[in-house]
């Protein structure tokens, strides 16, 4: 590990003011923020990640979990991975986010991860992971060695020939569904971004993964309130019963009235360079009966257009078969 140094800001606009100045990649070692460190560390005992500084923001007031006038929620990026899974308003209002959380990592990586950080966890693909390898999203324009090589874990939606590397987090596909804002805090003041637009698809720049701006801090999440008698559910198949990334998973916001389905949202995991929401399922949902052929009509839509690469199309009909049955789980709850 390289040398870094370690501050200690009091406030978010201090916090803030020490991250702005980071260099790109090109330009030298950058600063990073640091909360719980579950994702950074690992990548820096790898020399994935070389930091000159840390910005550590634990000592920030952005922990807290709070309901809204609305009926939503306030999820503070401080807060920890199992207070938000096992906070009573999460489970009530939003169990897809609870299930979601849950079923990543271990207990002791999800006492001390963050909300905010798991919103910019990287992917664990091999290439990136090992500087031996050449990567785009590590070293842009050095070659995606995953297209030709080990890709059974990677993405087959929203893939490029410059990168095919699967965003692994759990927690944001299940903040997908739920249609969460993500509040973010800079130099140019304060802003709110729809989490479906706060992730760039890989296409020529890999490197740039999300919106976010030299000096960008996620200050917090909120999730509006699900319409009346809406359910939420998330589905996760994986090599594992625990402690395992997702080959496909599904969290799905549904509502039926009669046997007709008013309301539907759908995202995907295990399948997407970026937490996928599939609209195009939503769509053929919509006004249609709460039927198992419903639901693979809208499977079968949620993966048109995926691109499997020489391991990994297995995928596609697994995820179908996951979206499926996440909407079926969802059913019986409504």
């Amino acid at each position: 590990m390289h040398p870094f140094e370690l501050i200690t800001p009091a406030t978010v606009s201090a916090a803030v003011k020490a991250q702005a100045g980071a260099p790109t990649a090109q330009q030298g070692a950058p600063i990073r923020y640091i909360a719980g460190g579950t994702n950074l560390v690992d990548f820096m005992k790898l020399n994935v990640e070389t930091p000159r500084q840390l910005v550590d923001v634990n000592a920030l007031d952005l922990s807290s979990v709070e309901s809204l006038p609305d009926g939503g929620v306030k999820i503070g990026a401080l807060a920890r991975n199992t207070d938000v899974a096992q906070h009573a308003l999460i489970k009530e209002r939003f169990p897809a986010l609870s299930e979601a959380i849950l079923s990543g990592a271990t207990v002791q990586l999800r006492n001390l991860a963050t909300t905010g950080g798991n919103l910019l966890q990287k992917t664990r693909c091999v290439y990136y992971r090992d500087t031996a390898f050449a990567c785009n999203k590590r070293n842009p324009g050095s070659g995606c060695p995953a297209i030709e090589g080990h890709n059974r874990m990677l993405a087959v939606l929203g893939t490029s020939e410059h990168c095919i590397a699967t965003n692994p987090s759990d927690q944001n596909v299940a903040l997908t569904a739920l249609e969460a804002m993500i509040h973010v805090t800079g130099t140019k003041g304060e802003r709110a971004i729809p989490i479906t637009q706060f992730y760039m698809l890989p296409d020529s720049t890999p490197d740039k993964e999300t919106v976010l701006e030299p000096g960008d801090l996620i200050t917090h999440v909120t999730i509006p309130a699900l319409p009346e008698g809406a359910k939420s559910v998330y589905l996760k198949l994986r090599d594992r019963a625990s402690y395992e990334f997702a080959l496909a998973s599904a969290a799905i916001v549904m509502r039926t009235s009669g046997d007709r389905i008013t309301f539907a949202r759908v995202a995907m995991g295990g399948v997407g360079t970026v937490p996928w929401r599939s609209h195009e399922a939503e769509k053929a949902l919509l006004g249609k009966p709460a039927t198992l052929v419903s639901f693979r009509v809208a499977a079968e839509a949620a993966l048109h257009g995926a691109r499997p690469q020489s391991q990994n199309g297995f995928k596609i009909e697994l995820a179908k078969r996951c979206v499926t049955h996440a909407l079926t789980l969802a059913t019986q709850q409504a």
